[in-house]
Formats: structure tokens, sequence, C-alpha cells
């Protein structure tokens, strides 16, 4: 009955502690059953920064930052993303100050006049915006909006593997298909039609000038710049698994002291046998 007893509760025990990996397994993968939407359905690439246990690359994240510096800054915001948040990451604190000093801002504090005051960006402050307003944007862009990129990982059904897709996927349109003047075909782009003309083709930005020798295809390009743009969609992410790793760590020998303790308490109680003392008279 004893054996039967232990059997059950180590059952119970492992089953829960299963359950518990599965859960969080499926947790770290559950993005992937998102739907694409009413496109053609989108391919799952394997990003390493999604596997438990994986951070992000650091050669990756400075490389994109290049990218949406030197192509994607002239059209979309990032206006949710502070300097400071490349520290540590893909930059120095020198090469971040360095930086932010390439950009302008709007000081918060007016001159006496109370005149808006321009001066250079410091890591504190945010990326500027390009465009003054929505109006100037639209104006640029020949009525479209350019969304701002801070977010853009998880505001778009299929993250990543969305964000590289229609990246790559410029082409010609098929047999049938017509797209109006200053239309773009991309077949991952709700409609087909696209107002954003396809922003990187092999060589596109050249890494040596930032001290990188890897070569610049359009993948490598599109995969560097969504690298960067899930860091700045979730720029807790690596703080948060390292967190949850440290957890684990101190769960599993915690587990074992508990079971030691439990046993070390409750195994007298286990062991002991009462007899009444009319039954001791027997032996008198």
């Amino acid at each position: 009955m004893q054996a039967i007893r232990r059997l059950t509760a180590g059952t119970l025990a492992g089953g829960a502690v299963g359950t518990f990996f599965v859960s969080l397994d499926g947790f770290t993968e559950s993005k992937k059953a998102k739907a694409s939407g009413g496109g053609p359905h989108l391919p799952t690439y394997e990003w390493d920064f999604n596997k438990f246990g994986n951070a992000l690359d650091a050669a990756a994240l400075r490389r994109g930052w290049y990218v949406y510096q030197k192509v994607c800054s002239t059209c979309h915001s990032l206006q949710y993303f502070y300097f400071r948040e490349l520290i540590g990451k893909s930059h120095t604190e020198a090469e971040v100050k360095k930086i932010a000093k390439e950009f302008e801002c709007v000081d918060d504090s007016p001159d006496d006049e109370g005149n808006p005051v321009t001066r250079a960006c410091k890591p504190y402050d945010n990326i500027p915006k390009p465009y003054a307003n929505e109006k100037a944007a639209r104006a640029a862009n020949a009525g479209a909006l350019p969304p701002d990129l801070s977010l853009i990982c998880w505001a778009r059904e299929g993250e990543e593997n969305y964000l590289y897709s229609l990246l790559t996927g410029y082409c010609d349109p098929p047999a049938g298909v017509t797209v109006a003047d200053g239309m773009n075909y991309n077949a991952y782009f709700a409609g087909g039609a696209i107002g954003m003309a396809q922003p990187i083709y092999n060589e596109t930005v050249d890494y040596k000038e930032m001290g990188d020798d890897t070569p610049p295809y359009m993948s490598q390009i599109a995969k560097d710049i969504v690298t960067f743009l899930r860091y700045s969609t979730d720029v807790s992410k690596d703080n948060r698994q390292l967190a949850l790793m440290r957890i684990l760590g101190m769960f599993v020998p915690v587990f074992f002291l508990s079971v030691v303790a439990t046993k070390k308490v409750f195994s007298p109680g286990k062991t002991m046998k009462v007899v009444r003392s009319e039954d001791l008279r027997k032996f008198k």
C-alpha cells in the first residue's frame, strides 16, 4: 500500500513538473501558429532568437540598426525606441553618443521667447521622426502614411516571418494582374499592391563601412533589419528570458531540498509503530 502511495505521488509530481515545461515550451512556440491573413501562406523561418535560451545576435542588431539608419529612417519613424537601448546590445556607450549626435531633437524647454530649441540628440532621447507631422509624411509619400516601426513586429500577423517575406517578396505581377501607377506588386501584402517601393536589393548597404565583412545580400539585409525590429518591439525580451532561466536554475535544487526535508520531517512518523499499553502486558 505504501509503495502504491509513493508511486502515485511521484507520478503526480512528475506530471506537474512535466506540464510546467510543456506549457513553457508551448508558450515559446505559440507565435508560429498564427495565420498569415488573406495573402499566400507565410513561410516559417527558424529565427534563432525565438528559441528558448537564445539571445538576440549582437552583430545582427548592429547591422540592423545600420540598415534602418541608411534605408528606413528616411520614411519610417521609430518614435518609441531610445538611443540608450542600443547600449550593451549592439553598441558601446561612446558609439551611441556619437550616433545620437547625428540626429536633431527638439528640446523640451523652449527659449526665452517661447520658440522651440533644436539640439543634437543625446542617448536618453528617442529616435526623431523623419517628418514633422502626418500631413508632411503623406505629402512626401503620395498620400500614403509610412507606419512607425517601433512595434511593427507585434502590429502585423505573422510577425518576423511576415516582415521578412514582405521585404523579399517584391516581384513582377502575375499574368492578368495590373498594378496602378505608383504602386508596386508584393505577393505578401494584402491586395498585392503596396505603395512602398522595394527598399532593399543586393548591396543596398555596404557593411564594410561599419567594419563588418558580412556579404550584403538582400536576404541578409532583410534578416538583419527584421532582427533589429524584433528588438525594438520587445527590448526586454532577453532580460525576461535571463530572469526565467535563473528562476529555473533555482527551482531544481529547491525541489530536491524540499524532497529531502520532507523525508527527514515525515519519515519518523511513517516508520513509528504505536503499541497499546494493554498489549505490552502480554509480554510480562
